[in-house]
């Protein structure tokens, strides 16, 4: 495809209608990405449609343009036209805001059937009947069933975003239910970053002569990523984690931990060493997990703490760097965490942290990528004189975990870690100003 790469150089070229165009433009995408090149004038003709391709490669571009150039071809478009089913409610909602994004000259309606967030709420965007809908796939279901005059009867495109990932996540069977409550005569999208056996079995059951494009080399990672690690013993990890975010201070960063009580804690740490972190896991609630989400894109806070429930259910375009503070025990999780910088074209830089214990993990990730990688370049004597801070860092971090763990018990919820952020933000101080304001 290197021909049409260097022929194609703008949506118009790609058969899109002007007002697509346009909506192109002001969102900065200057012109295609190669998925987007491969794919749109596919979808165009009418076909169905599998995408392989990377994190980061602009498939949401991909589907979403053809879906809304056929809703403008069609002289009486039907409310409930589209469906987008996708494994995590924050990748569902960046979703359905690019669709109002692209579609905004020409009236698209849209609507966000997420977890988390209020039912009722929910029924009433239903009821304004919006051309697009996209959810995951456990919310879409309870209103396919439980929500009056909801139906997909008359839908014409469906598309199954990060497919391996929707089937990991145990919504094999839901996906079931829902295929078998839509018409079999549409228009099928399926996009993942990788093919596995229950894809492959998806993509027999769903789609008609589909067309596969590729639009990376499996499981490879991308050109302008600069990927290093550093081998370490399990004790020094937090201290080579403040040096590397030290030394690249002023970056936006991407932690990556195993579990949902290390983002909480090296938060913490973080944050008693001055650093502006903020964790995300699925242990928050859905407003909790958005308004982190958003600290993080507004600048509030330039360190972002997750697990892999967040590492392909974020939109952030502008990730510097990625920390792989935990190895991942699956090697496809490197891949999908890495993703997350270096995107459409940018450069960015991924560090793992390696101890005596995750060797074996990280020898498997150097396999799938086919590459043997750098180690980091640090001097330990330099790193250890942050030995002492750190170490009371994660004193005073561990007695905090404690003591808002024993808060939670009392109040029956997670307010205390809340708390926690707003006054490290100032938010507590401003709210009680403006109330003091609001008294006068």
């Amino acid at each position: 495809m290197e021909e049409e790469n260097q022929e194609t150089k703008s949506f118009k070229d790609l058969g899109l209608p002007e007002q697509l165009v346009e909506a192109c433009d002001k969102l900065g995408w200057k012109a295609p990405l190669k998925i987007q090149i491969e794919a749109i004038p596919l979808a165009l003709e009418g076909k169905d449609v599998i995408g392989l391709a990377q994190t980061g490669s602009g498939k949401t571009g991909a589907f979403a343009l053809p879906i809304l150039h056929a809703l403008l071809e069609a002289p009486q478009p039907n409310h409930f036209f589209a469906c987008v089913l996708s494994p995590t409610r924050e990748l569902a909602i960046q979703i359905s805001e690019q669709f109002e994004a692209l579609g905004s000259e020409i009236g698209v309606k849209c609507a966000a059937l997420v977890g988390g967030i209020d039912m009722q709420q929910q029924n009433e965007k239903l009821g304004k009947k919006p051309h697009i809908i996209v959810g995951t796939p456990g919310r879409v279901l309870d209103h396919l069933k439980n929500t009056k005059g909801f139906s997909l009867g008359k839908l014409k495109y469906l598309v199954l975003d990060e497919a391996d990932r929707l089937l990991n996540e145990d919504f094999e069977d839901t996906l079931n239910e829902i295929l078998g409550m839509i018409p079999r005569e549409r228009r099928t999208f399926l996009f993942s970053a990788t093919m596995t056996k229950k894809v492959e079995k998806l993509q027999r059951v769903c789609l008609r002569n589909p067309v596969k494009i590729e639009a990376s080399t499996k499981y490879s990672t991308v050109d302008t990523l600069k990927q290093q690690f550093r081998f370490l013993p399990a004790k020094h990890k937090d201290c080579y984690l403040v040096y590397i975010l030290t030394e690249m201070a002023g970056s936006t960063s991407m932690v990556f931990t195993r579990t949902c009580d290390a983002t909480r804690l090296l938060a913490l740490i973080l944050r008693n060493l001055g650093l502006k972190a903020i964790p995300i896991n699925g242990h928050m609630s859905q407003p909790k997990r958005l308004g982190a989400l958003n600290k993080f894109k507004s600048g509030d806070c330039n360190i972002l703490l997750c697990t892999d429930v967040a590492s392909r259910g974020l939109d952030i375009p502008a990730v510097d760097m990625v920390i792989n503070y935990d190895i991942p025990s699956n090697s496809k999780d490197y891949i999908h965490r890495v993703g997350r910088t270096a995107r459409a074209g940018r450069s960015g830089v991924a560090i793992s942290l390696v101890n005596q214990y995750e060797l074996e993990w990280f020898i498997q990730i150097e396999k799938l990528i086919g590459k043997k990688l750098p180690e980091y370049p640090a001097q330990p004597a330099e790193v250890l004189l942050l030995e002492e801070r750190v170490g009371e860092a994660k004193r005073l971090a561990a007695t905090k975990m404690k003591e808002s763990g024993g808060k939670k018990k009392r109040r029956g919820n997670d307010s205390g870690e809340d708390e926690d952020i707003d006054k490290y933000f100032g938010l507590k101080d401003r709210r009680k100003s403006s109330i003091k304001k609001f008294r006068r």
